[in-house]
């Protein structure tokens, strides 16, 4: 039973400005792609999928060399991020069994800590759903509704001892992950594919380091985490 990583990357990161999508804009002298595929380039990871949009052109002019033969580009993405998880893992169904575990992780999280995925791989190979990475919410939390004039008010307050952050990498078997998300074409992530199927993945904790950059100022951000942890 082999531990193998899929990177959906063929987005085009429209909440960022800048010529190049998301996730080969330049951060610590990489693409942010650089980073993400680094971080899960472990001796326990038999092979790291990257899952391309069909027309990217980018990846190829990236040097990717530090990653040997254990990183594998796939031009199959999809129009949504479910699409292109999806499209991977039947791309890689003949040399992935369905029990293998398969860790998706986002494109813009290039700042995984070590330590979180080895919690994660630890936990999740011991749990029978799988597992994510995830942080209970610190903040309150605020229902929103607009009154008459539209103006944006708050409706309730939730009670935050019970809410997550979810994050990635997610981790479920292979062949499980594609029968779930086969039924699911709404899912905003892997973990909500598996819970339609009314299984209850595993909550690992993770780490505030682990952000998803979706916001200009992000990049400066992991910019400063990066260069710390080096």
């Amino acid at each position: 039973m082999a531990t193998f990583a899929l990177i959906p990357a063929a987005g085009s990161g429209t909440r960022l400005a800048g010529g190049a999508p998301k996730q080969y804009l330049p951060l610590a002298g990489q693409p942010m792609l650089w980073h993400a595929v680094g971080a899960l380039c472990v001796p326990q990871v038999a092979a790291v999928f990257v899952v391309l949009a069909a027309h990217d052109e980018q990846f190829a002019r990236q040097d990717w060399g530090a990653f040997g033969a254990k990183l594998h580009p796939l031009y199959c993405g999809g129009e949504t991020r479910r699409d292109s998880v999806f499209n991977g893992l039947v791309a890689v169904r003949d040399s992935v069994h369905a029990d293998d575990w398969m860790l998706v992780h986002d494109a813009a999280r290039p700042c995984l800590p070590p330590a979180d995925l080895r919690r994660l791989m630890e936990e999740g190979a011991a749990d029978s759903v799988g597992a994510i990475l995830a942080l209970p919410v610190a903040e309150t939390v605020k229902t929103a509704g607009k009154d008459e004039a539209g103006v944006q008010r708050i409706a309730a307050t939730q009670d935050r001892s019970q809410l997550w952050l979810a994050q990635t990498p997610q981790m479920f078997r292979a062949g499980l992950l594609a029968q779930a998300l086969s039924r699911c074409a709404g899912a905003t992530d892997e973990a909500a594919a598996i819970e339609q199927m009314g299984l209850r993945p595993r909550l690992v904790l993770g780490s505030r380091q682990n952000l998803k950059v979706t916001y200009p100022e992000d990049l400066a951000i992991a910019e400063a985490i990066l260069a710390r942890n080096q």
